[in-house]
């Protein structure tokens, strides 16, 4: 297991990260998602760190709040040190019939984070992201509630997930003029089947020096090989459930072509090559895993053993590309000749 890390910061992660949505199976949604209960979530956070994996990710809706009481009760049976994980939770959305319970204004934020550390029996959060978007709160009473946890010592970083670019960039540039502590990191979906955050989101973190989670890698199971082109799965499929999230059908299957060849060549899994693939992006600092089983998590795991060649990176570019956007190709068209130079000042 290889570690990086996260952000501008310090903290070193593990490049892949344990995620707990399917703990609990509260709810209509979440029950669509797994339903672990205690034990098996603790056999499977025990074989995480045994693997190497110091990064487990969860958040106050997941299951109803089950999902964080059920991570954090694993930690204590299983003797965890504090100092041996970091974990991650989201504040954001709805966890309550009041009309203030959700959102990102300081009075949910201030009550989300209490109610967390309470469910995951923690005196910290490591990493505490803002699972969305809040058109109803100023983005300076966000950042100024968040940066409140971090001076009272119930946060150590923040991170954000499922904003676009310019609310990210745009928060950046409020916690600098007003001397607040600033997001490290994104959560956001990435796979080959989905490769939309190449186009403004991963110039902006490179950019911005902030780390990159990916959830759902595997686009909802789509890209583990398990599904034919008629939508039939071949055993236990999330997506026949919960079709999510939307992917370019066409496209995502003509990726798990060129992957199963690959898989067939290497005598591996396809999602191990969905994983090795996203392991070598330069913006990915953690993969989320997540799973029901102990042979899904070990499958998974294992990615991180496979080494993809030139050849083979280049086919699954070529396959799963996007296809040409304003401003993206008249960027190339302009700047192609200032690269030409750069490069060749760079030999030098």
């Amino acid at each position: 297991m290889q570690y990086r890390t996260l952000g501008n910061t310090g903290l070193f992660v593990s490049q892949f990260c344990l995620g707990t949505m399917t703990f609990g199976g509260e709810g209509e949604l979440w029950s669509k998602i797994g339903n672990l209960q205690q034990s098996d979530a603790d056999r499977l956070i025990a074989r995480a760190l045994e693997a190497g994996i110091n990064f487990i990710d969860t958040a106050d809706v997941y299951s109803e709040g089950l999902s964080e009481r059920i991570t954090g009760q694993a930690l204590k049976n299983l003797g965890v040190p504090r100092d041996e994980v970091v974990v991650a939770t989201k504040v954001f959305g709805e966890t309550g019939p009041g009309v203030n319970a959700r959102g990102l204004s300081r009075y949910h934020i201030m009550e989300g984070v209490k109610a967390s550390l309470k469910r995951l029996q923690l005196d910290h959060i490591d990493l505490y992201q803002v699972h969305g978007f809040d058109p109803a709160t100023p983005i300076e009473e966000t950042l100024s509630a968040l940066d409140t946890l971090v001076q009272q010592g119930h946060v150590r970083y923040l991170g954000v997930s499922n904003w676009a670019a310019w609310q990210i960039v745009k928060a950046l540039g409020i916690a600098e003029r007003k001397g607040l502590n600033r997001f490290q990191s994104l959560q956001a979906y990435y796979t080959l089947a989905g490769r939309d955050l190449e186009r403004e989101i991963v110039p902006m973190l490179e950019s911005e020096g902030l780390g990159l989670m990916v959830w759902s890698p595997l686009a909802g199971g789509l890209l583990s090989g398990k599904y034919a082109r008629n939508g039939q799965a071949d055993g236990d499929a999330r997506r026949s459930e919960f079709d999510f999230p939307p992917v370019e059908k066409t496209r995502a299957y003509d990726c798990v072509d060129v992957m199963r060849g690959i898989a067939e060549t290497k005598g591996i899994s396809v999602a191990q090559v969905a994983l090795a693939w996203l392991l070598h992006q330069p913006a990915v600092t953690s993969v989320i895993v997540g799973a029901k089983r102990l042979d899904q998590l070990d499958d998974n795991i294992a990615a991180a053993q496979v080494t993809l060649s030139n050849d083979e990176l280049a086919e699954l570019d070529r396959i799963s590309q996007l296809p040409p956007e304003y401003p993206g190709w008249m960027f190339e068209r302009q700047g192609e000749f200032r690269r030409q130079q750069l490069a060749q000042a760079r030999k030098r």
